[in-house]
């Protein structure tokens, strides 16, 4: 491992772990800069103790305060990446640890950086049959009137690489709307609207390629917002969450599918809402969910006999599906990549 090494992907490295000392020295990163930090330091404090009751060499590690060089420098082995937001799950970070040479969780670049845009996710899923929601994007003050016309009020304001739905802001009246787009338009400068969608919300949480028994979820709140999510007490779960089975298997292949089509991997979560004909609307991948006392992945993990201790375990797992190449092979790789790139229009 060190700063030359260039990480190769193989789905098919995935595979059981019996011994801790297979992972070898592992760093957690959670923390970070993101508007998000506040739940990864409960995430990633959660997941680093639970790696420790298992018996694996596990260390806390927060990128705001230390560069990621240290990973190498202190011979880590591979990383469970515990960070929320852009930063931290938006491909930036999988980027470097490419760089770096050390393997680490979930989703690769790509899945990382698309599933955290949830425009293109719209884009793509709606290119594979996948329902989302009609949407307008806003670039200022002269899109908000085609966006009433189209989506018509009420309506909702989404800056597109948030996540815990930081930034999102209901809109009931026309003259609302442009403090809604300033919100999220402080954030970041990609803003889009949808229609208000008033159906019941459902979450697909996905772990090695397999979609768990969906959560329907319950909020007194406006929506599910990020207090709803993380501080509030009466937001209710229900897991199972009273489909059938044939919607119950309908609404895991609409995850899987969305997820495959992002290029996620690994694990993250899928989140939908039912329109008024009961028809589920992908609103977006998470590719790094939250692993509080609140979150979602832990409770349908739950529902299938999956521990919390055992569910951080599995997430550990998918880091072997990256390894460090040998200097020649990451030199042909580079070389490949180039050349393709250069083929395209």
């Amino acid at each position: 491992m060190g700063l030359a090494g260039r990480l190769q992907y193989n789905p098919t490295w995935l595979r059981r772990v019996t011994d801790a000392r297979d992972f070898g020295r592992v760093a957690v990163l959670f923390g970070g800069d993101s508007t998000e930090r506040e739940i990864s330091l409960l995430s990633g404090s959660a997941v680093l103790t639970a790696l420790q009751r298992r018996g694996v060499d596990a260390h806390a590690f927060d990128p705001r305060d230390r560069s990621l060089t240290a990973l190498v420098d202190e011979r880590f082995d591979r990383v469970w990446i515990a960070l929320h937001g852009p930063g931290g799950e938006d491909g930036t970070l999988q980027g470097a640890l490419e760089y770096l040479g050390v393997p680490y969780t979930g989703s690769g670049v790509m899945g990382s950086a698309i599933g955290m845009d949830k425009l293109r996710t719209k884009r793509l899923a709606h290119a594979i049959g996948v329902a989302t929601a009609d949407y307008v994007v806003l670039h200022g003050p002269q899109d908000f009137d085609a966006a009433i016309e189209r989506l018509g009020l009420p309506l909702i304001v989404k800056p597109a690489t948030q996540g815990s739905s930081v930034g999102m802001t209901r809109v009931e009246r026309e003259s609302d709307l442009a403090m809604a787009y300033t919100t999220a338009a402080a954030l970041e400068s990609n803003v889009f609207a949808e229609p208000w969608i008033t159906g019941k919300e459902y979450t697909v949480a996905v772990l090695q390629g397999q979609a768990l028994p969906s959560i329907r979820i319950e909020t007194p709140k406006t929506f599910y917002d990020y207090e709803a999510k993380y501080h509030r007490d009466d937001t209710r779960y229900f897991c199972p969450s009273g489909l059938s089975n044939q919607a119950e298997q309908h609404l895991a292949n609409l995850a899987l599918a969305a997820f495959d089509a992002v290029g996620a991997s690994g694990w993250g979560r899928a989140d939908f809402m039912a329109d008024a004909t009961g028809r589920p609307l992908l609103l977006e991948i998470n590719t790094i969910p939250g692993m509080t006392s609140h979150s979602l992945v832990p409770m349908a993990a739950r529902a299938v006999g999956i521990d919390f201790d055992e569910l951080v375990w599995r997430v550990l797992e998918t880091s072997l599906t990256r390894r460090t190449a040998a200097p020649a092979q990451a030199a042909a790789g580079s070389r490949a990549g180039a050349t393709q790139g250069s083929a395209q229009p």
